[in-house]
């Protein structure tokens, strides 16, 4: 067991924290303030291989590991979570469209994809159907060869401003078995899409509600071709989603960190610069501990993941709950040593606060996280 990256992890490290600083981090705090979407920028992130992460290279994807992964989105973060959040969603809508789509639609889709000319949403949540995403209400009829979908789904992430919709809808009866996946294109008649919410955080992207009112879709939009799949799709993406939207919460809190050492030599108090106050030594201190502590767990369950280790959803779900508790905790105290300069737009703290709080909720709360891990460990089934 060793703790350092190889050399083409650090270089892939390298080029994802490149990209982070020099077209993210001095547009994030604008783009958090006119609520601006840069598709553009984004774009310039498929040049990079980083639309298709974990799709394999026969298919046009990059053929990466779940580590290499998290490494890259913790860089991306640095710059900005709320861009690097929607990479790591249009990454997972790419992946499951090539790991579950059929010959023909994986040749129709993945190349749009994977250059990012497509960029992708994926729509799961309901009003009425969050943590428990079995209830969800959406339905999907069969009418001749074509299927008719009506239903809302909520909380979509880059909805309106996408393209290609991976779309979760019941085709049978109740609970997971009535469940598949449909992708359906923006300009598809009968898609619209609800207001773009007013959030707390994530200003950078748009969240609306994506209305289905009478969709019709060809059979050849049915994920995988066989209906009843859909929720084993939703399921086996959630491990990777969790570990990603941790790594999310690392880049900021790395940043952070930086910021509020630079600011400690900058700022004096009582004649004396913050820095040398061992109280403020030791608070960065603990910031810089748990943060390696959090990097460690998000490291480990991507690992896990990558050997299909049995316990590799327990593992994503404890580095999610630590990373994204911690993460937000971090870029808080980052604030706090800038006190009043840190409730400043200027300054980025608070913006990052903001952006950090979702983490917790996102990919299943942290209690939801809470239950898996308990469930493992009350199953006498962990390895």
């Amino acid at each position: 067991m060793h703790f350092t990256l190889t050399e083409e992890q650090s270089a892939i490290q390298q080029t994802a924290l490149a990209f982070a600083r020099e077209q993210l981090a001095p547009h994030a705090l604008e783009w958090d303030e006119t609520a601006h979407f840069p598709v553009d920028v984004i774009r310039q992130s498929a040049v990079l291989g980083m639309a298709a992460i974990y799709v394999p290279a026969e298919i046009g994807g990059s053929g990466l590991s779940r580590l290499d992964g998290a490494l890259i989105m913790e860089a991306l973060a640095y710059g900005c979570p709320s861009i690097a959040a929607y990479i790591s969603i249009h990454n997972m809508v790419a992946w499951m469209a090539g790991k579950y789509g059929t010959p023909e639609q994986v040749s129709a889709w993945m190349p749009q994809l994977t250059s990012m000319q497509w960029l992708a949403s994926y729509c799961l949540t309901e009003p009425g159907a969050g943590s428990d995403a079995a209830a969800l209400a959406a339905t999907a009829k069969k009418d001749g060869a074509d299927y008719i979908l009506n239903g809302t789904k909520q909380f979509i992430s880059g909805a309106g401003a996408t393209d290609f919709y991976f779309i979760f809808a019941r085709t049978g009866g109740a609970g997971a078995d009535g469940v598949s996946a449909f992708a359906v294109m923006k300009d598809t008649p009968g898609l619209s899409f609800g207001p773009i919410e007013r959030k707390m955080g994530w200003n950078a992207q748009p969240t609306r509600q994506v209305i289905m009112d009478n969709v019709r879709v060809p059979a050849s939009a049915l994920v995988g071709g066989a209906e009843g799949r859909g929720f084993r799709f939703a399921m086996s993406g959630l491990d990777g989603g969790r570990i990603n939207i941790g790594a999310c919460s690392l880049g900021p809190a790395a940043f952070a960190i930086d910021k509020a050492r630079a600011y400690m030599f900058e700022r004096k108090a009582f004649g004396k610069h913050l820095a040398d106050f061992q109280v403020l030594q030791f608070k960065l201190a603990d910031m810089a501990t748990n943060l390696e502590a959090a990097r460690l767990m998000i490291y480990r369950a991507a690992d896990a993941l990558d050997r299909a280790d049995p316990n590799a959803s327990m593992y994503s779900a404890m580095g999610k709950r630590f990373a994204t508790d911690l993460g937000f905790e971090i870029v808080n105290e980052a604030l706090q040593i800038h006190g009043g300069y840190g409730y400043l737009k200027d300054y980025g703290m608070e913006k990052l606060v903001r952006d950090l709080r979702v983490h917790q909720i996102l990919e299943g709360t942290n209690e939801i996280m809470r239950v898996v891990i308990s469930r493992k460990l009350l199953s006498g089934n962990r390895g």
